[in-house]
């Protein structure tokens, strides 16, 4: 999928219920997400930025996906 295609919140949903542990960083602040193969909205909302758009990066590996940067975050989950 082309970089310059935009993911909205359909994408973001779709995302969410293939995950059994969603982590979205926003500046200083995570939250973690158990989805449990729905999309609470809750979860859907934080994956998305002011514009609507999924943020960046957004990182699956596995049944986890990662949205948005956190130093710490990375180091713990990427050493």
């Amino acid at each position: 999928m082309p970089a310059s295609r935009k993911l909205g919140r359909s994408d973001a949903a779709a995302l969410a219920k293939g995950a059994s542990k969603v982590v979205v960083a926003k500046g200083k602040k995570v939250d973690t997400f158990s989805p449990g193969g729905k999309a609470p909205k809750d979860c859907v909302d934080a994956m998305l930025g002011p514009t609507g758009n999924l943020r960046a990066p957004t990182l699956r590996s596995g049944k986890t996906v990662v949205v948005g940067f956190n130093d710490e975050l990375f180091g713990d989950l990427f050493g």
